[in-house]
């Protein structure tokens, strides 16, 4: 049997992660990933014994004290990480692979009972979709699989073979988890849609319609902005449109290509549906052309398995009372890291946000939270949202480049799609929509309801036509509540200075009120 510390004691940093202090070994999955050489992405959470009786955090680390060390063996490593670590598919899997199933069947003969040693019995069949040679369990209480003080649980299914309730938010062909954290409990805890509904409650319903028309449009456009695509208002509006009517139809393969028709004007030169070739995130060499990627695609080989594993596991999800902003990080982000599609993922991922948070009823009736507007001003963040993810793989991923200045995968990738930690992701959404419902909202209803006030000053003011009207706002809000000399020579110069004077007094009386 392996002695998995016996590799570890000299190890003083595991991957990318920060350095160990010393005498400290591995234990869990990071064990595991060195004593078998595991091609897998280093889990974001990693556990190691440290020399001192002292429990604490070292970045990404988690340093437990010399009384917690597993016992040295696959079954002691198993059961430390199934219950500090939580449920990591991805490094499971590739464990699997690489050891007999007789192991397995020798760790269940050992603890019939146990509640691990089910745990590692239920993950082996259910990740293979085949049987171990072990008989039924038939005594014993039913165990359930995921701990909810490590990650969120979805719908529980039971496993009577194994006695144990299922409670994966997925299923085999596609499931995404995400870790319990201190951030997004308080994000859960915050109740954003109803914290929605109390901020419009009050808007008169004419206000709310207009400002949910401008998001519906600002959305629509920042979207494009994101893609450094600059369309034409015909187009931006065509989109904002299909957004407005997100959670009517149930999502397939056929809804998400009808999605990509509607974003894809021209297909001269884009294939429609799911790729038949390989494809690639990132820019060329200028010199050579050749392929310099920042995210690959899953195969195309793959696509078929991998996106009726999608659908599967959104229509589990959809059934449950998985939270609705964790749904929708989870399949968004779990779309475009598949990238099924030549081109328009990026902006059938932002509208599949959009989708779930509305089929949920998380935004309040006839609303549109403006999401890929507050994903724009934190652009930064939501690259390294996306890379946290890619960049992992990107050395797993063993390609080519090919004569058309595309890339060819050589190896296996699918599971590098199918099971991922989506915490990072999942944190930088729940901050968008916080944003957006504490920030977004109220500040269009108010700027709405000062533009009213204005509006009607103005008309009684002076006699001047809506458009006009209009118009003469706008500019004071492009200047800091000042008309430019390039606007009053233009269109306002039959205004007296006068009258320049008590509007710019106005403007700030009612946009500048502390």
């Amino acid at each position: 049997m392996a002695k998995y510390n016996e590799k570890s004691q000299s190890i003083t940093a595991f991957h990318e992660f920060p350095a160990l202090e010393k005498g400290s070994t591995l234990a869990g999955y990071a064990a595991l990933i060195l004593a078998h050489g595991l091609s897998v992405p280093a889990p974001d959470y990693l556990c190691a014994i440290g020399a001192k009786h002292k429990r604490y955090d070292n970045g990404r680390w988690h340093i437990f004290t010399p009384r917690h060390k597993p016992d040295d063996s696959l079954l002691g490593h198993l059961t430390f990480a199934l219950k500090h670590e939580g449920i990591e598919l991805a490094v499971l899997k590739a464990l699997f692979e690489h050891i007999e199933p007789d192991r397995i069947e020798e760790i269940v003969r050992s603890e019939p009972t146990g509640a691990y040693s089910r745990k590692i019995w239920f993950l082996y069949e259910w990740l293979f979709d085949e049987e171990l040679n072990i008989e039924d369990v038939t005594q014993g209480n039913f165990v359930v699989l995921i701990n909810d003080t490590l990650q969120y649980p979805g719908r529980s299914r039971d496993s009577r073979r194994h006695r144990i309730r299922n409670n994966l938010p997925g299923t085999r062909a596609f499931c995404p988890l995400i870790r319990r954290t201190e951030k997004l409990d308080r994000f859960i805890g915050m109740n954003l849609s109803q914290a929605a509904v109390d901020h419009i409650g009050k808007t008169h319903s004419d206000l709310l319609n207009r400002a949910a028309a401008f998001l519906l449009l600002k959305d629509s456009k920042a979207s494009y902005t994101i893609e450094g695509e600059n369309p034409p208002h015909n187009r931006i509006e065509r989109w904002g449109k299909i957004i407005g009517e997100a959670g009517k139809r149930k999502l397939s393969i056929e809804e998400l290509e009808y999605l990509q028709k509607i974003v894809i004007s021209d297909y001269r030169f884009v294939m429609p549906g799911c790729r038949i070739e390989e494809g690639f995130v990132g820019d060329h060499d200028r010199v050579t052309g050749m392929p310099m990627p920042v995210h690959i695609s899953a195969r195309a080989e793959d696509l078929g398995d991998l996106l009726e594993g999608f659908i599967e596991t959104y229509r589990l999800l959809s059934k449950s009372d998985y939270d609705p902003v964790l749904t929708a990080a989870i399949i968004a982000f779990g779309f475009v890291f598949i990238h099924p599609f030549e081109d328009g993922n990026g902006r059938i991922h932002r509208y599949l946000f959009h989708h779930i948070l509305a089929e949920k009823n998380f935004v309040p009736k006839g609303l549109v939270f403006p999401v890929s507007a507050v994903i724009l001003d934190r652009l930064d963040d939501y690259r390294k949202t996306l890379e946290h993810y890619s960049k992992p793989r990107l050395n797993l991923i063993k390609w080519r480049p090919t004569g058309k200045g595309n890339v060819e995968v050589l190896n296996d990738t699918i599971d590098l799609y199918r099971y991922f930690d989506a915490t990072e992701q999942a944190e930088f959404f729940f901050e968008c929509v916080e944003e957006t419902v504490n920030k977004t909202l109220p500040e269009e209803v108010n700027y709405l309801t000062k533009y009213d006030l204005l509006n009607d000053f103005i008309k009684n003011y002076i006699d001047m036509p809506d458009k006009l009207v209009d118009l003469l706002i706008r500019y004071l809000n492009q200047n800091n509540g000042k008309l430019s000399k390039r606007a009053l020579k233009r269109q306002f110069e039959q205004l007296t200075k006068d009258e320049v004077r008590v509007l710019d007094q106005k403007y700030d009386d009612i946009f500048h009120e502390s």
